[in-house]
C-alpha cells in the first residue's frame, strides 16, 4: 500500500474545509463561464475523451481539433483502432509528432479488447493499466468520463498549485509529482471532478501561463498565496530542461530513370519507426566550412559516406555536386541537422536487406512521412527549382 503523503511534512498547510468548499465554488463558477468549447467536451465517452488526451500531449489544441475529428472517422471505435493497418494508422497521425502516442493506443486497444470484451474499462486501475496511459490520462479519463474524484495532475496544474500554495519544490522532478497529487486529492472536487480538473487545466494553460500569466485575472487570485505574497515570480520552481543533442544526419536523394524516388522504411528505430524517408545515416560530416578551401577531412568524410551508402544499400549512383538547404528538425531529446546528397542510378532491381521503394512524386501521399521527410522534399524541390532558373 501506498503510504500517504502528509503536506506539512513538506511545508504545506492545507486549507480548512469551509475554504477548500469555496475554492470548489469559485473555480467551477469561472469554468462554468468561461470553459472553451472543444468537441470532446461534448461527449462521455472514454474512448474520445482518450483520444483528446493522448493527442493533447505536447500538442496545441488548435492543431489537435482536426486531428481529433478526422482520426474518429477513420478509427470510430476501439475494434477499428486495434486492428488498424500500421500504415494507415500512422498516416492518420502524420504530422502529430511523438508518434509513440499512438502505438501505445493502438497497443492499448487491443488489450481492451482482449482484456476487457471491446469496452473501456471504468476504473483508475484498469485505466492506468493500459499501455501508454500514466498517472494523468488516467486520472482525466476517470474524472471526466466516469465521474471519479481521481486529479489529473500535470505540469499545468502543478505550476497552479504550486503558485497556489508555494511549493518549494521542483515541478520538473518526478519524485515531487506526488506532493501536487496529495494536494489535489484534498482539493478536487467530489461532485463534479471532471468539471474540476478541466477547469485547471484551462486555467493553466491560458491565465495561469508558465509564459506571461495574468495574476491580476486570475479566478482564484483571492487564494493564491504566491499572489497574496507577492512571490508569484518565484514560483513555480523549475530547473530549466537539457538542451537536444544536435546530431549531424546525411540523406541520400536517389532517383532512377523513370524519375522516381528512392524511399527507405524505417522498420529498426523507434524513434520515427514506421515512416518512409530518403535513406538517412548518422554521420559525424559537420557541413562545408565557410572559408574557401574544403579540407581534405571534410572531403574524405563525403567520400566514406557514399561508400557506406553503396555498400549498404547495394546500389552505385552517379553522384551530383548540387547543393541544397540543410534542413534543420528538433525533436524533444535531439536536433537534427540533414545534409542532402543527391544521385541517378539506372538499377531498378533493390536487392538490399531493408524494405525500399521507388516511388514517384506524385504517390508522396501514399506513404506515411514525419516532418523531417518533408522538410527534405523541400528542400529538394527548392534547389531542382533554383537549379534549372
Amino acid at each position: 500500500m501506498v503510504k500517504k503523503v502528509d503536506l506539512k511534512d513538506y511545508g504545506i498547510d492545507m486549507w480548512q474545509k469551509e475554504t477548500i468548499a469555496s475554492f470548489r465554488r469559485t473555480l467551477l463558477s469561472w469554468y462554468d463561464r468561461e470553459k472553451r468549447n472543444l468537441p470532446w467536451r461534448r461527449t462521455k465517452n472514454p474512448y474520445h475523451i482518450w483520444i483528446s488526451e493522448i493527442m493533447l500531449q505536447q500538442t496545441q489544441v488548435a492543431t489537435v481539433i482536426p486531428y481529433y475529428q478526422h482520426f474518429l472517422e477513420c478509427f470510430p471505435t476501439i475494434e477499428k483502432l486495434a486492428d488498424a493497418p500500421e500504415e494507415k494508422l500512422l498516416k492518420v497521425w502524420e504530422g502529430l509528432g511523438y508518434y509513440s502516442r499512438v502505438r501505445n493506443m493502438q497497443t492499448a486497444a487491443q488489450q481492451i479488447m482482449t482484456d476487457h470484451q471491446g469496452q473501456f474499462p471504468n476504473t483508475y486501475d484498469e485505466i492506468a493499466a493500459l499501455k501508454g496511459i500514466g498517472p494523468y490520462t488516467a486520472g482525466a479519463i476517470a474524472s471526466i468520463a466516469f465521474d471519479l474524484p481521481e486529479p489529473a495532475v500535470d505540469g499545468n496544474v502543478m505550476r497552479v498549485m504550486a503558485r497556489l500554495f508555494e511549493v518549494d519544490y521542483d515541478i520538473g522532478d518526478p519524485k515531487n509529482r506526488k506532493i501536487f497529487q496529495a494536494i489535489m486529492e484534498e482539493l478536487i472536487d467530489p461532485d463534479r471532478p471532471g468539471d474540476f480538473n478541466q477547469a485547471l487545466m484551462d486555467l493553466g494553460t491560458d491565465i495561469e501561463s508558465a509564459k506571461n500569466p495574468r495574476p491580476d485575472e486570475s479566478p482564484i487570485r483571492a487564494f493564491c498565496a504566491a499572489y497574496l505574497h507577492e512571490t508569484y515570480d518565484k514560483y513555480p520552481i523549475k530547473e530549466p530542461k537539457k538542451k537536444p543533442r544536435p546530431l549531424q544526419i546525411q540523406a541520400f536523394v536517389l532517383r532512377n530513370q523513370k524519375g522516381e524516388f528512392l524511399l527507405e522504411k524505417n522498420i529498426k528505430g523507434k524513434l520515427l519507426g514506421g515512416f518512409w524517408s530518403f535513406p538517412i545515416m548518422e554521420t559525424n560530416f559537420v557541413g562545408k566550412q565557410l572559408d574557401l578551401f574544403e579540407s581534405e577531412d571534410t572531403l574524405l568524410e563525403t567520400v566514406s559516406q557514399k561508400t557506406v551508402f553503396e555498400q549498404d544499400y547495394k546500389i552505385k549512383p552517379n553522384w551530383t555536386d548540387q547543393n541544397f538547404a540543410s534542413v534543420k528538425h528538433t525533436f524533444s531529446h535531439q536536433k537534427w541537422q540533414i545534409e542532402l546528397l543527391e544521385g541517378f542510378t539506372g538499377e531498378a532491381e533493390l536487392t538490399a536487406d531493408k524494405e525500399l521503394r521507388w516511388v514517384a512524386k506524385d504517390d508522396f501521399d501514399r506513404y506515411p512521412m514525419a516532418s523531417p521527410q518533408k522538410k527534405m522534399i523541400a528542400s529538394y524541390l527548392e534547389g531542382m527549382k533554383s537549379h534549372f532558373k
